[in-house]
């Protein structure tokens, strides 16, 4: 679905009219709606980790404590950076954080030189401590904010013309912005709110591929150290 049809949707579903244009509309209505679109299509991409929203950066370590801004180590529309997915490929090791303020403080009072890198973000700088070798690759995942593609695919964080089209799932941009028009029109929208909300906890009930639970805390999947493979082994 794309911009213009959510629109027409939901503003269907109201007014019980059909709009040519969004973006564009003269309508002040028109306009109304497609604000409540991207508002619901907004607070969609920042209520979870969506799988498609997830995104992974590289860099190599710099010899200084600054590693640079974290918009320039990941890319347009970075939002967070997710907990417990930073990985120092070179050393395979995990890099921990991100530490609080009074954590960060103390490490550098008691001038610990590791061997466990750690990391904090301030003022949009990627902090690590203690200073790592030059030329180490880091990976790390983040989420994006942008859940919007427009027609040659340039993901941006709201629908700015009528044929950009929704990353995230239509039906649940749709419900969820239905709720919100009908509110500011003063229409009674309980059900809608309700519905809109079940189907957004379903979707993040089932999206992307869930680990199995295990009530006594399940194995270890993190490896340190030299690591054997599974399997047969032809001795010599």
């Amino acid at each position: 679905m794309t911009a213009l049809s959510i629109v027409q949707s939901v503003y269907t579903k109201v007014l019980s009219s059909r709009p040519a244009v969004a973006v564009t509309a003269s309508d002040p209505k028109v306009l109304q709606c497609l604000e409540y679109v991207n508002e619901a299509g907004q607070e969609l991409a920042a209520r979870y980790t969506w799988q498609v929203l997830t995104n992974e950066s590289l860099f190599n370590t710099t010899a200084v404590e600054n590693q640079g801004t974290i918009q320039t180590l990941t890319a347009p529309g970075f939002s967070y950076v997710l907990n417990n997915v930073m990985w120092n490929r070179s050393q395979r090791r995990p890099v921990f954080g991100p530490r609080s303020n009074a954590e960060w403080q103390l490490l550098k009072a008691t001038f610990i030189n590791g061997p466990w890198v750690q990391y904090r973000i301030r003022q949009n700088q990627l902090l690590f401590t203690p200073i790592p070798a030059a030329g180490q690759q880091i990976a790390f995942e983040w989420m994006s904010s942008f859940w919007v593609n427009d027609v040659n695919g340039n993901p941006r964080s709201s629908f700015l013309a009528d044929t950009d089209s929704a990353i995230l799932d239509e039906r649940a941009i749709t419900l969820d912005a239905l709720w919100r028009f009908k509110r500011a029109n003063q229409l009674s929208y309980d059900e809608d709110y309700n519905k809109a909300q079940a189907a957004i906890e379903d979707l993040m009930d089932r999206d992307g591929v869930k680990d199995t639970l295990h009530l006594d805390g399940g194995v270890s999947k993190a490896f340190i150290g030299t690591v054997i493979p599974a399997g047969n082994w032809t001795l010599p």
